[in-house]
């Protein structure tokens, strides 16, 4: 791969890891937020939000080749 096609291949990484995270705080506000319109659901929407931010800080934090 070319030094420019890896320049934006690492790019486009950073910055769906930087929507992942996003997304995952704010699914992790609502939920939080709203335990009672969840119900017993709160503590799975909550899990996978916390699965979201994690995946999108791996994906910031990751060095590609």
């Amino acid at each position: 791969m070319s030094e420019e096609g890896a320049f934006w291949a690492k790019l486009a990484e950073k910055f769906f890891g930087l929507i992942l995270a996003l997304l995952g705080i704010i699914t992790i506000y609502y939920t939080f937020t709203s335990t009672s319109a969840l119900g017993a659901f709160t503590g799975f929407f909550g899990f996978l939000a916390i699965v979201l931010l994690t995946l999108g800080i791996v994906l910031i934090l990751a060095k590609p080749e």
